[in-house]
């Protein structure tokens, strides 16, 4: 079973109301918070810890960013580079990853700042894969709106063409290190790219070497149709959002046929459904924990806030009786996949109050609740249930989910057989049962006009 710990660079996590919750520690600007929770994972065997992004202030409801503000949905990210060389330093075996947007940075700049974190974390680099979502984030690299919907994943496709270029325009052996000869590096083994395409030209070489793992894991999370083949092609962690064991079975089949269609072996690819783990030392303390978690701490604006976002569609527009229809998720631009899924799960005729609602906060993925064991349990059943090959977990509160997972959580799965009891390897490709890719040239030399 892969496990990934789904983190934020902010005052909150993915669960929007997490930074109220009594147990949360508000150390979200310090650096030593972050190198604590890296330990903590670490100590648990976990693959890897990937950090979200979004690359505006939420401020698509009503047009303005004051309702995030006011009930602190995500207006604070911090830059994920400086977060990972933090964590690079503090840890030694867990993967680290971030989010970079295909949408508003440069190939050539993405492709260095993953090749540097490969080498300084001893090959333990990924990079989650975004096409961005919403305007506001256009506004803030310049552009009235954001690109539609397949115009992204076009430029993202040859984004990838280009980055994977980079990464491979050094060959393994290219430097030589030869001081009597006064040779550093043998030029035939080093390669410009020379791409020039629809969306992009980069001549390369890249000014970092070959990493350890070849090129840093790709992760990738677009659930709608175009994601779906893009993730086929590109992908070697898909992450999803699947609320309910029937919705994550299918995805799952459908996935693995894509990639088997692509080309690619299935078996090669991860698929790991977002996931809440609600822990308690009993079954009570576990509901009870729960219970808050749907009562209290979420509060509905920040949750339509934070939908808008994610949509690129203002549910100002809307009373929270307007039913959600298909007109109105084709109208918008940003993750359908996602309503989509939780339309499909909560079942019936599903409202703007209902996504809004606290029990839909916590429906992105499936809520485990229990005992260490009961969640082992119910992990497991997903597990074998060829519904997903591990999980990608979200905190209710930071640190202590980690906690409550490493702790209660872990040392069951790894009774079962299901985890890992240590570290066999060193590189995140090794966690993850990846091949390290071979340089190869022929795949990059054709020019795209």
């Amino acid at each position: 079973m892969t496990l990934v710990a789904f983190m934020q660079a902010g005052n909150t996590s993915v669960y929007s109301g997490s930074w109220r919750h009594p147990a949360t520690e508000h150390g979200y600007l310090d650096a030593s918070y972050y190198a604590k929770v890296g330990r903590q994972l670490e100590d648990g065997c976990f693959d890897l810890m990937f950090f979200d992004d979004r690359l505006a202030m939420p401020g698509i409801y009503g047009g303005s960013v004051a309702e995030a503000v006011r009930h602190g949905a995500r207006p604070v990210k911090l830059d994920l580079g400086v977060v990972l060389g933090v964590l690079a330093q503090a840890t030694s075996r867990i993967g680290l990853g971030a989010t970079y947007s295909t949408t508003y940075y440069a190939p050539f700049h993405v492709a260095r700042t993953f090749a540097t974190l490969d080498h300084l974390s001893a090959g333990r680099a990924a990079w989650n894969v975004v096409t961005s979502v919403n305007d506001s984030e256009a506004q803030n690299f310049g552009m009235d709106a954001h690109l539609g919907h397949d115009e992204r994943y076009d430029r993202a496709d040859e984004f990838l063409d280009v980055v994977s270029g980079l990464w491979d325009t050094w060959d393994d052996d290219a430097i030589l290190h030869d001081r009597a000869a006064g040779l550093f590096a043998d030029p035939d083994k080093v390669h410009e790219l020379r791409h020039s395409g629809r969306f992009f030209s980069a001549r390369g070489p890249l000014t970092v070497p070959r990493t350890p793992q070849g090129r840093p894991v790709i992760i990738q999370a677009g659930s709608s149709g175009r994601g779906r083949e893009f993730a086929s092609r590109w992908a070697e962690l898909i992450f999803t959002g699947d609320p309910g064991l029937e919705v994550a079975r299918n995805h799952y089949a459908d996935q693995k046929a894509r990639i088997s269609d692509a080309g690619r072996d299935p078996a090669s690819v991860r698929i790991c459904p977002m996931a809440y783990a609600v822990v308690g030392e009993s079954e009570q303390h576990a509901k009870e924990r729960e219970a808050m978690l749907l009562e209290d701490l979420v509060h509905p604006m920040a949750s339509l806030t934070l939908l808008s976002e994610l949509m690129n569609y203002d549910f100002a527009q809307h009373d929270l009786d307007d039913p959600v229809t298909d007109e109105l998720i084709a109208s918008v631009s940003g993750i359908r996949g996602l309503v989509q899924n939780l339309r499909t799960h909560i079942g019936g005729n599903v409202t703007v109050r209902d996504l809004a609602g606290h029990r839909a906060t916590l429906l992105q993925g499936p809520r485990f609740v229990g005992t260490g064991d009961q969640v082992a349990d119910q992990m497991a059943e997903w597990f074998h249930a060829d519904a997903c090959d591990g999980f990608v977990l979200a905190a209710t509160h930071m640190p202590g989910s980690f906690e409550d997972v490493v702790r209660m959580v872990v040392p069951r799965l790894q009774q079962r057989g299901l985890f890992r009891t240590a570290y066999e390897g060193t590189t995140l490709r090794e966690h993850l049962g990846l091949s390290r890719p071979s340089v190869d040239h022929a795949a990059h030399t054709s020019t795209v006009v």
